[in-house]
């Protein structure tokens, strides 16, 4: 193809393609700093005419569409579309940042925590989708992307959408389709019959959940079903156990039956808001600092990884680094750093615990992936290496023995002996470093009390 369309959009380089087109990565030399975006050309990889004219309708769908959705802030503004030399090319929004089949790795499970964030940013742009009457039909880990920006789910790919107010009907009042477009593993059977629904969608995001959550590809079929062929969270439970509350939205989300499901994206984001919210109930407030990063000090410095507090490759994000060093000089203050993997937590964290040891406060780091299996099994056996985990962090010896005793349950003794012994020793004021929390919610026999 040539290096310059339009006469202005300079290709830089190939980023992949597919049965209907390729996709590129191109700059834009009209507009002041030759922004870069992204060009599709569709080029059908066989010749006969019916397959071109399919191509075509799917090509133009997409520019339909994205002209239509593409000022929600999670999904690519169409910039451009045109014909030249008997090829047809659309120009959208380049999204920085990466697919999220390079988060979810083979053979990994992610935490539960990471699984409901994960939906929840999915659910809410795919229903604005669904509320436009379009069905996506092609929802997978590469057509999510992880924005660099803030870490929002940007979806992509719009060439096989369906508009349900274009839908032909025949005579028994059916749709009639004249091509099946997904991706395997992900598409559920009405859409193999060329038959999608608002809820063919919802399959493919909880499919997506499902590999998020054991690791294992839907497109190979590694992922375990129940008696009847139905994919199931209890299928699993062996390798990754999941929360009956999650388990149930999922469990819907996957069914065979398309009538089953949660009939549009709305409808399961009600449901998955409505588990958050009571979850949100059921845990007490805590006035610990509570990041999910680690502070543990690096040798050599990687941009990947945690960086150095004078690092050329850290790139502050005000008021974020302004208003957690306002907070964490605060008494009793909670900051809770949340976000995406390689999103620069670590880093975060670092400087606003420095800056609260540059108050004159005293630093304590824990990482909750150094505890043993057994301490989540019973909760005075985690509440003693948490106390003994901390003390040491402060330099103080170890008292269990002294304040672990009488009739008092486990919870009183973890606040007498930071009340009468850590508190007591230390006079400046304290910060705590809590790294992994998520690990704790795996762990419903310590997670409500220790909370």
């Amino acid at each position: 193809m040539e290096t310059i369309l339009a006469g202005h959009y300079q290709i830089v380089r190939h980023l992949g393609g597919g049965g209907f087109g390729q996709t590129f990565l191109a700059r834009d030399s009209h507009l002041p700093g030759n922004p870069l975006c992204v060009v599709k050309q569709l080029q059908p990889k066989v010749n006969d005419s019916a397959t071109l004219e399919v191509a075509k309708r799917l090509f133009e769908r997409e520019a339909q569409s994205l002209s239509k959705l593409g000022y929600h802030d999670q999904i690519p503004r169409l910039l451009a579309h045109f014909e030249q030399n008997e090829e047809f090319y659309l120009v959208q929004d380049f999204i920085p940042g990466q697919s999220l089949s390079q988060e979810l790795i083979p053979g990994q499970q992610l935490m539960e925590n990471y699984v409901m964030e994960l939906l929840q940013d999915i659910l809410q742009v795919l229903s604005f989708v669904h509320q436009h009457q379009v069905i996506h039909r092609d929802i997978k880990p590469a057509n999510l992307i992880r924005r660099s920006q803030d870490g929002k789910i940007v979806l992509i790919d719009f060439g096989a959408v369906k508009e349900v107010s274009s839908q032909v009907g025949n005579a028994s009042g059916q749709t009639s389709l004249t091509v099946a477009v997904g991706s395997p593993g992900y598409m559920p059977s009405e859409q193999l019959a060329f038959k999608p629904h608002f809820s063919s969608d919802i399959y493919a995001v909880g499919i997506v959940c499902l590999k998020a959550l054991t690791g294992l590809s839907p497109k190979n079929q590694e992922i375990p079903t129940d008696s009847r062929g139905e994919f199931c969270c209890a299928a699993f439970q062996d390798i990754a156990p999941v929360s009956s509350g999650l388990a149930t939205i999922i469990d819907r989300m996957v069914r065979y039956d398309y009538r089953q499901r949660y009939a549009t994206a709305t409808e399961a984001l009600q449901a998955l808001e409505q588990l958050k919210s009571n979850q949100s109930v059921s845990h007490t407030t805590t006035t610990m600092f509570i990041p999910t990063a680690s502070v543990e000090p690096t040798i050599w410095e990687q941009p990947e990884g945690q960086v150095s507090l004078d690092s050329p490759f850290y790139i502050e994000r005000p008021p974020i680094e302004p208003d957690c060093y306002e907070t964490i000089v605060q008494p009793g203050a909670l900051i809770r750093v949340k976000a995406p993997r390689q999103m620069g937590k670590s880093s975060l964290m670092s400087r606003i615990l420095y800056q609260a040891t540059q108050s004159g406060y005293r630093m304590a780091s824990l990482n909750f992936q150094s505890a043993d299996a057994e301490f989540f099994t019973n909760l005075d056996l985690f509440l003693q290496w948490f106390c003994a985990t901390i003390a040491e962090e402060l330099d103080l010896e170890d008292q269990l023995e002294k304040y672990w005793k009488g009739p008092l349950g486990s919870k009183n003794k973890c606040t007498k002996y930071f009340q009468k012994y850590l508190f007591a020793e230390i006079s400046s004021p304290i910060v705590i470093g809590l790294d992994e929390v998520d690990q704790i919610f795996q762990h419903p026999v310590i997670a409500t009390d220790f909370f």
